[in-house]
C-alpha cells in the first residue's frame, strides 16, 4: 500500500499546484486527476465515476436550477437596485444593507448568482452617486459568503461535505445545523466590514467613462484616406493598413453613407474614407510616414464617440466556471452570436488592447464591448456574462413569481423537517419548476454550471483514493502527532488553518474533498466525534477572504472593483484570523467532542 499512498499523495500535490497556479481550468485539473487515478488502477471505474452520481453533485445541480427559477420569475430582481441606491445617502448604511441582503439571499440561493445579480445595480448606482465601486463590491462578496455558510444549501461546499460524511456513516447534516455559528460570523463579519473594513477599502474611482477607464484612446486612431493613398480602391483585407501594419479597422465613415461598423474584409475603400483603427503607438507612428494617409492623432475618445443609434458600449465580466473560461473570442464567435466586438480586456488589472481575438479568457475578466443595441438583451440574458452597465430589464415571468417562491420554500421546508433527503426535495422542486413553466427545459439545462459538476466529480474521486489507500489516515496521524498533544480543540484550529490556506490558493470544493477524509480519519484515530473537525473544514472553506482567486464571488468583483491582491490580503487576513478564533471557540460548544 505504501507505493499507492505515495502515488496518491503525489497526485494530490500536483493537483494542488495546478489548482493554485491555474495552469488549467479547475474542472480540467479535476478530470485529469480522475483519469490519472483510473489509469494507475488506484480506483476502479465504478469508484472513479461515482462522483457524477453522488448525491452532492446531483443536489448542487438541482439547487442551481431552483435558483434560476427564482431569478427568471423576477423574485429577487429589484432588491439589488433598491439597496445599491443607498450608497448615495450613506456609504456605511449601504455596506451594511448590501451585506445583510446578500447574506440572507445566499442562505438559500447560489452565492455566486446573488453577487452576479447585485453587481450591475451596485456599479450603476455607485457611478451615479460618485462613490467608488471598490467601497461596495468587496463587502458584497464577503456578505454572500457569510450567508452561504449558515445553511446546508447555502454553499455547494456544505452539500459536498454532507455527502462525504454520510458516505462514511456519519449522521446526516441538517439544513440549519450550521446556523448558530454562521449567525455569529454574520454579526461579527458585517460589523468588522462596516466599522474597520470600509476604512481599509481602496477608493478607486473611474477617471471618466468606460473609454477612459479602459484607456482605449491610446490604441484608437482615426485615419483619413487621401486620394493618393495606396489603400484606395482596394478591399479592406488587401489594404496595406491591414496587411503591412496589422491594424484592425473598427469603422468606416463615408460621406453620404451610414457608418459601417465592423466592416468585412471585402469592403472596398474609397478616397476620403475616415477609418477608426486600433493599434499601438508604434503602428500609429508608422502610419504618419505613409503617403496619402492623414492621422487625426489628437482625437480625445469618449464613450459617445464609440456609440451610435445602432450600437452602445458596455462592460461585461466573464462569470466564473462559465463556458467562456479558457476559450478565445475567436473560438466563441462573439461578433456573430451577439453582434459585439471587444475593444479591450482587463485581466487582473492589466488592460489588453491588441490581438484580443486570441486572448484566453478567465473567470472575472472584464471586457469592454461595443454591441448592437438590438442584441444587448441577448448578451444580458447569457449567464456566461455579467453586464455591469445599465440595460433594460429582461422579461420576467412575474405571473409565476409566487409559484416559484412556494416551490423553493417547499424544497427547503421538506429537507429541514427531514421529510425527505435534500436531494429528493431538490430534484422534485426542479421538476415542478419546469412543469409549472417557471422555467423551460432549456433554461434548466443552461442553469447548471457544468464545469462545477465535473470539478466535483473529479475531486470526489481523490477523496475515495485517499481513503482507500490509507493516505488520509497517514495525513491524519501526521496532524495528530503535530498538534494533537494540545487536545482536540487544537485539531479544530489546525483544520481551520490548513483549510483557509488551501482555499486561498485553489477551489474550496477541491479543498473540502481533500481534507474531509483526513478529518474523518483523525477523529476515528482519536476516538472522538468527527463533527467538530468537519465543521472546521466547512466554515473555513466557505470563508475565503485573503485572495481574489479562492472563491467565485471574489473573482466576480475583483476586476470591476479594480482591486489588487494586496487589497484582499490587507482586509481579508484580519477577518480570517477573527473567524479562526471564533470557530475554534464555538465549534466545541455546539458540537462536543
Amino acid at each position: 500500500m505504501i507505493p499507492e499512498i505515495a502515488l496518491v499523495l503525489g497526485l494530490a500535490a500536483v493537483a494542488v499546484i495546478l489548482f493554485a497556479t491555474q495552469a488549467f481550468s479547475a474542472d480540467l485539473t479535476a478530470i485529469m486527476l480522475m483519469a490519472a487515478l483510473l489509469l494507475t488502477g488506484v480506483v476502479t471505474p465504478a469508484e472513479g465515476l461515482a462522483g457524477f452520481s453522488n448525491t452532492a453533485t446531483v443536489t448542487i445541480a438541482a439547487m442551481l436550477i431552483l435558483s434560476a427559477g427564482l431569478f427568471k420569475t423576477g423574485a429577487v430582481s429589484q432588491l439589488g437596485h433598491r439597496l445599491a441606491r443607498m450608497s448615495a445617502a450613506n456609504l456605511r448604511a449601504a455596506v451594511l444593507a448590501l451585506m445583510v441582503a446578500a447574506g440572507a439571499l445566499s442562505t438559500g440561493l447560489s452565492d455566486t448568482a446573488v453577487v452576479a445579480l447585485f453587481l450591475p445595480a451596485v456599479m450603476v448606482s455607485a457611478r451615479r452617486a460618485d462613490v467608488s465601486p471598490s467601497k461596495l463590491l468587496m463587502p458584497l462578496s464577503f456578505g454572500a459568503m457569510f450567508g452561504g455558510a449558515c445553511t446546508l444549501i447555502g454553499t455547494s461546499t456544505n452539500i459536498l461535505l454532507a455527502s462525504i460524511a454520510e458516505r462514511h456513516g456519519q449522521p446526516a447534516l441538517s439544513m440549519f445545523e450550521f446556523l448558530p455559528v454562521g449567525l455569529v460570523q454574520v454579526g461579527v463579519g458585517v460589523t468588522y466590514m462596516a466599522v474597520l473594513g470600509v476604512r481599509l477599502l481602496p477608493d478607486r474611482r473611474s477617471a471618466g467613462g468606460l473609454a477612459q477607464e479602459f484607456a482605449v484612446g491610446e490604441y484608437l486612431t482615426e485615419v483619413v484616406l487621401l486620394p493618393e493613398a495606396k489603400s484606395v480602391g482596394r478591399s479592406l483585407g488587401d489594404s496595406p493598413l491591414v496587411q503591412d501594419l496589422g491594424l484592425e479597422v473598427l469603422e468606416v465613415i463615408r460621406d453620404g453613407a451610414p457608418r459601417l461598423r465592423w466592416p468585412s474584409s471585402n469592403t472596398v475603400l474609397q478616397a476620403n474614407d475616415v477609418l477608426s483603427v486600433r493599434g499601438d503607438a508604434a503602428k500609429v507612428s508608422a502610419l504618419l510616414e505613409r503617403e496619402g494617409v492623414r492621422v487625426q492623432a489628437d482625437r480625445h475618445w469618449r464613450d459617445e464617440d464609440l456609440e451610435s443609434e445602432e450600437t452602445t458600449l458596455v462592460e461585461a465580466v466573464i462569470a466564473p466556471f462559465s463556458r467562456l473560461e479558457g476559450r478565445t473570442l475567436k473560438e466563441l464567435r462573439v461578433r456573430d452570436l451577439f453582434g459585439a466586438t471587444a475593444l479591450a480586456i482587463r485581466h487582473r488589472n492589466v488592460v489588453m488592447h491588441e490581438r484580443l481575438e486570441d486572448v484566453r479568457l478567465s473567470g472575472g475578466d472584464a471586457l469592454l464591448v461595443q454591441v448592437n443595441r438590438d442584441r444587448l438583451s441577448q448578451l444580458n440574458e447569457d449567464r456566461a456574462f455579467v453586464l455591469l452597465s445599465e440595460v433594460d430589464a429582461q422579461a420576467y415571468r412575474k405571473d409565476k413569481l409566487i409559484l416559484a417562491v412556494l416551490i423553493f420554500a417547499g424544497v427547503v421546508l421538506a429537507a429541514a423537517l427531514n421529510l425527505v433527503p435534500i436531494v429528493v426535495s431538490a430534484v422534485t422542486g426542479c421538476v415542478l419548476m419546469v412543469l409549472t413553466r417557471c422555467l423551460t427545459v432549456e433554461e434548466a439545462y443552461e442553469a447548471i454550471e457544468w464545469k462545477v459538476i465535473f470539478l466535483l466529480a473529479g475531486v470526489l474521486t481523490l477523496g475515495v483514493a485517499m481513503e482507500k489507500t490509507g493516505a488520509a489516515l497517514l495525513l491524519s496521524k501526521a496532524m495528530i502527532e503535530t498538534v494533537g498533544g494540545w487536545g482536540p480543540g487544537a485539531m479544530v484550529a489546525a483544520f481551520y488553518a490548513v483549510t483557509s490556506i488551501l482555499t486561498a490558493m485553489m477551489s474550496s470544493k477541491a479543498t473540502a474533498a481533500l481534507l474531509a477524509p483526513v478529518a474523518l480519519s483523525a477523529a476515528e484515530a482519536m476516538g472522538i466525534s468527527a463533527r467538530p473537525f468537519l465543521m472546521a473544514v466547512a466554515f473555513a472553506a466557505s470563508s475565503s477572504f485573503m485572495t481574489p482567486i479562492g472563491y467565485p464571488t471574489n473573482m466576480l468583483v475583483y476586476t470591476p472593483g479594480q482591486y489588487t491582491f494586496a487589497d484582499f490580503f490587507r482586509i481579508g487576513v484580519p477577518l480570517t484570523l477573527l473567524f479562526w478564533f471564533l470557530v475554534t471557540v464555538l465549534i466545541p460548544v455546539f458540537w462536543p467532542f
